[in-house]
């Protein structure tokens, strides 16, 4: 392990939060990767060694510049929600924890502008008080801070509508530190603010992040039950589509999901697949004819936050959902696929031919580009990479394309397509290369990457 000059980086720092308890260090260097059975091999031992907790702009910048001066890396860290453990530093050095730079900056109709580690459900909450709330919103809102939303996320509920965090306009501006001894504030607009979206945090300290909003709705939460997994799919894809109904969320979830996920055991029908989802309480009578009309059953409504499973609905869709099926099998895991296609539901029906049995199927319907998409793939009880490759490789056949959400590097993932714009946006703000090493490096050669490595693909390849 690297040999860094901390004694003289703490006196440098003076004053500033700083903790070397191993216990503190430990906890503080590890995000929600165990829900991947690669990256918890890969990631053993990886630990930060010391932990910083700067709480002004001020104090940020004198914890940037004696890290430049005595060249010690910087892993940035906000409410560690992550699962690809994008936060887990790979070679030691400084922790970064941002938790406490929070705090709204500005809020008025159609934006909000917040700090660094301030927690998306807050921003969400400020901004219901004047009647509007946040587009897309990640589903571990009550944890994760709207920088780290940022730097690592992709979407969530509100994609089935707004799109995802790369799609224009989702991303109204940013603030960010650069990493130099005479460390400047840059103020990113629009696309440039693309710059710091899904690199983990390696092209620029985010201080400050703006987001658009949209007009806030009275949710109502349903769980609807269906005979069949196909027949919830074609629900699901023309829910979707559906422009007129206000729909937050569109989740729909194979037999025997919906016994996996506890909560959801006493108020599923035995063999039934559901499709979740999030209504306008202004367009429910349209939302049961929908249902009546593919013969689906609502099993369950309440308004947001109200239902029998203990947390919103949005806790029980994307990523979040493994999460909750792993409290009663831990041996099951997911890749991510992308179902992009004009006949979905077609596509949807290949992929599921040739891999349902491996597991039930997960899908979230979304939009990609402005296009009704589908996320997903079969929950399967990991047995090996090699294993976890057939099973992508199968899928690929039918259609789909496959990024690897079963490692941590900006480049190994597949979701963010690395130019020479962010190439030389990186070059312009860390010239040493100290922000999250081996996470976006500018020599693809120099990426830590598994030995086995899965052959998936960049998740935009069919992106016009």
């Amino acid at each position: 392990m690297t040999s860094y000059p901390l004694t003289e980086f703490a006196a440098a720092i003076e004053g500033v939060e700083l903790t070397m308890d191993p216990r503190r260090i430990r906890v503080k260097s590890r995000d929600r990767y165990a829900v991947s059975p690669l990256l918890r091999t890969m990631l053993e031992g990886k630990q930060a060694d010391v932990v910083v907790t700067p709480k002004t702009i001020e104090e940020l910048k004198r914890v940037v510049s004696a890290a430049v001066r005595y060249r010690i890396p910087i892993t940035e860290r906000g409410g560690g929600s992550a699962n690809y453990g994008q936060s887990v530093p790979l070679r030691g050095g400084i922790l970064l924890d941002m938790s406490a730079y929070a705090g709204m900056v500005e809020l008025a109709p159609g934006m909000a502008r917040a700090k660094a580690g301030t927690l998306v459900i807050d921003i969400d909450k400020a901004a219901r008080e004047i009647g509007w709330e946040l587009r897309v919103h990640p589903t571990t809102a009550r944890i994760a801070t709207i920088a780290g939303h940022i730097a690592g996320g992709t979407g969530g509920p509100g994609s089935v509508v707004y799109g995802i965090l790369r799609d224009r306009g989702n991303i109204a501006g940013a603030q960010v530190l650069t990493m130099e001894e005479e460390p400047r504030l840059i103020e990113l607009r629009g696309p440039d603010a693309q710059l710091i979206h899904h690199t983990y945090g390696a092209t620029g300290i985010i201080t400050e992040v703006e987001m658009p909003l949209a007009p806030a709705w009275p949710w109502i939460e349903a769980i609807v039950a269906f005979p069949e997994y196909m027949q919830a799919v074609r629900f699901g894809v023309t829910l979707a589509n559906e422009a007129g109904i206000n729909r937050k969320v569109v989740s729909v979830q194979e037999w025997p999901t919906p016994k996996l996920i506890r909560q959801f055991a006493d108020i599923v029908p035995e063999g039934h697949s559901i499709c979740s989802t999030m209504i306008a309480k202004d367009n429910w009578e349209d939302f049961e004819a929908c249902v009546a009309s593919f013969g689906g059953t609502i099993v369950s409504s309440a308004r947001e936050g109200k239902g029998p499973y203990g947390g919103p609905i949005w806790e029980f869709v994307f990523g979040h959902a493994l999460f909750q099926i792993q409290k009663t099998e831990p041996g099951r895991s997911v890749v991510e696929g992308f179902f992009r296609d004009a006949d979905l539901v077609g596509l949807v029906q290949r992929v599921h031919d040739k891999v349902s049995h491996y597991g039930p199927m997960r899908m979230e319907i979304l939009r990609v580009g402005g296009q009704v998409v589908g996320s997903g793939s079969p929950y399967f009880v990991y047995e090996s990479p090699e294993q976890m490759a057939t099973m992508v490789r199968l899928m690929q056949e039918a259609g789909a394309v496959v990024s690897n959400s079963h490692t941590s590097n900006v480049r190994a993932v597949g979701k963010k397509e690395i130019t020479e714009r962010e190439i030389a946006f990186k070059r312009q703000v860390d010239p040493y290369n100290l922000l999250n090493p081996g996470r976006f490096e500018i020599d693809d050669k120099a990426d830590e990457k598994f030995a086995i490595e899965l052959p998936t693909d960049k998740w935009d390849r069919r992106q016009a």
